[in-house]
């Protein structure tokens, strides 16, 4: 189902359901149940869904989430609801036992009312006690929540704000917050929990942003020596060189993309340097690698979109590799669960939200993310408020303000930080 469709189904079909459940909830006494008690004792709740439908690289972001949620409530069973493409990440990272991940199949319509009924009777099987709606300001994940049966409601609100009706039957509410970090905000979701929920006017605990995701992928080391074996066999010119990574597709979102040439400039500089450079990106994204090796002029400067068959061993190269130079998406946050060195380019959405854990910092060196934004009037333009829809005509100068001198000054900079490589 095309993207654009499912903005269309979840605006408008998705507000007449909501506000339809909300005049059921309200007639049965169901709209703002009391918090049982009970589920905040030692015991705690017995089983907890997270519904996580976006995109990829916030399931890295939530990892402090997960974390939270399993020193809080040690003898509960966490669920994940997903979308199928990206279940891949959940099972990855464990954040739930394989029995215990959920996805909906939203590849077309038919398949996502059916996946919907399968999740929904499955869950009110459990019984669930709690369900925490990681989604911003989606219609079908207030709806899940509801459905689901569980007494315990966490999610966003938008309080006043015009235009966002997701219904009344959220019970443990908590405002969003455009200002703050999204791991921070997710944080609060378990707050949330506990005692009457967080009233929508009262702020949250104090929390300062999470030093690391608290995820990790395991890997021996004998699996990354015979990987990082395997990528130098299959591209012999990167033996003995620190290699630098670029990934300069924009994904979904075109608008992410920091300009081909930008890329280009650096890539030169990097190999003029001595070093090597790797494309990477999805099938599609392999004529833009293409264009951008050629325009580079040299055979160490390699395109690998496509080359990893799993995330998983995406992460591998990650760790064969030195620097990553990634547009926001995915791959900066996946690189934050490996050693690699990250520099990421934010322009219509902001680091300050949505920046790559642990080390973030701005603009700094020695981190292991650092975060590039050009800081221009409209920037960043992309929210909730406005279901992430840019007013950007396809001139996105908040990216190509950034220049691609001083972010090569720096990558050399991070790369002479870095221990020389053997030749295997």
């Amino acid at each position: 189902m095309k993207l654009q469709t499912q903005r269309w189904i979840d605006r408008w079909v998705g507000q007449l359901l909501c506000g339809a459940v909300s005049l059921w909830a309200r007639l049965i006494g169901t709209r703002a149940p009391k918090v049982d008690r009970s589920l905040t004792s030692t015991d705690g709740p017995r089983h907890i869904l997270v519904i996580l439908l976006s995109e990829m690289g916030s399931v890295v972001l939530a990892g402090p989430m997960f974390a939270a949620l399993r020193q809080r409530y040690p003898g509960a069973t966490v669920h994940v609801l997903q979308l199928k493409k990206n279940q891949e990440v959940a099972r990855m990272l464990g954040l739930a036992a394989t029995e215990h991940l959920h996805a909906i199949d939203d590849s077309s319509g038919f398949s996502l009312l059916r996946d919907i009924l399968r999740v929904t009777l499955a869950m009110r099987r459990l019984p669930l006690d709690a369900v925490i709606d990681c989604e911003l300001f989606s219609r079908i994940s207030s709806l899940l929540s509801y459905l689901t049966g569980a007494p315990l409601r966490a999610g966003f609100t938008p309080h006043t704000q015009e235009g966002l009706y997701r219904g009344s039957y959220i019970n443990c509410a908590i405002p969003y917050n455009p200002y703050q970090h999204i791991s921070k905000q997710f944080l609060s979701l378990v707050d949330a929990l506990e005692g009457d929920g967080a009233p929508r006017n009262k702020a949250a605990p104090i929390r300062e942003l999470p030093a690391e995701t608290g995820l990790s992928v395991p890997f021996t080391p004998e699996e990354l020596l015979t990987y990082r074996a395997q990528v130098l066999a299959d591209h012999p010119v990167l033996a003995g060189r620190k290699i630098v990574l670029m990934y300069p597709g924009g994904g979904i979102l075109p608008e992410r993309a920091w300009p081909a040439e930008h890329y280009v400039r650096v890539a030169r500089g990097l190999i003029e340097a001595g070093h090597g450079v790797g494309l990477i990106g999805l099938k599609e994204d392999a004529t833009l690698a293409a264009q951008i090796c050629q325009q580079t002029g040299n055979e160490r400067c390699i395109a690998l979109t496509g080359y990893t068959r799993s995330l998983r061993e995406l992460l591998m190269l990650f760790h064969a590799s030195h620097l990553l130079l990634t547009n926001d998406g995915g791959p900066g946050h996946f690189a934050s669960l490996t050693p690699i060195r990250t520099m990421m380019f934010f322009g219509p959405e902001t680091g300050r939200l949505y920046g790559p854990l642990p080390g973030l910092r701005s603009k700094a060196l020695g981190a292991q993310a650092t975060v590039y934004e050009s800081g221009i009037a409209c920037s960043p333009c992309l929210s909730a408020y406005n279901h992430r829809l840019t007013f950007c005509d396809g001139d996105n100068q908040c990216l190509k303000r950034i220049a691609p001198d001083p972010v090569l000054a720096d990558a050399l900079q991070a790369l002479r930080e870095l221990p020389e490589p053997t030749a295997a």
